[in-house]
């Protein structure tokens, strides 16, 4: 029994059609998996044509468990979208909203709203990840000056007009 195979490849599809769906494959990773059924097509052991596309055999056991159910199909791989949000589409909605009520917010406190009003704790770095969703991005601070006068624009609007009447001469 040394040399047989234990798991045939199914030849649902002709090699000349493999070749036709490598020609026209643009994901990379679908096609590694192409070139893997046809060297099985070509008489390629597991081990052997796993080896030439640079995967372990287990791999390759795998893939071609994958093309026996369902051929080209099943070659696509299926990531299953993560981990579900700690926060609701709702609250995450509400969030936004909250955040819109203010100018500017540093990580701490959107984090420490989020603890507060939600019951939910995240890092510093998944708060950034959130608010980049929202297309909010981190920049230098502002500097707000608590000696700064109520109607600092309207003085500096007095000043300019003011201003605008002096001309420079030599």
């Amino acid at each position: 029994m040394v040399g047989k195979e234990h798991i045939l490849i199914d030849r649902n599809i002709t090699l000349d059609e493999i070749n036709v769906l490598i020609r026209h494959e643009n994901n990379s990773r679908v096609l590694k998996r192409l070139y893997f059924v046809k060297f099985r097509f070509l008489g390629d052991s597991v081990e052997e044509a796993a080896t030439k596309v640079g995967v372990t055999k287990k791999t390759g056991y795998y893939w071609q468990e994958n093309w026996n159910k369902g051929g080209y199909a099943a070659l696509i791989p299926n990531f299953g979208g993560g981990r579900k949000s700690k926060l609701t589409d709702n609250q995450i909605t509400e969030l936004r909203i909250l955040l819109d009520r203010k100018d500017y917010w540093t990580t701490r406190e959107v984090l420490e709203l989020v603890k507060e009003k939600y019951g939910v704790e995240y890092s510093q770095k998944q708060i950034g990840v959130i608010l980049h969703s929202f297309n909010m991005y981190h920049s230098k601070p502002y500097i707000l000056d608590y000696r700064r006068p109520e109607n600092a624009e309207e003085i500096l609007k007095k000043v300019n007009r003011s201003s605008s009447s002096i001309y420079w001469s030599r």
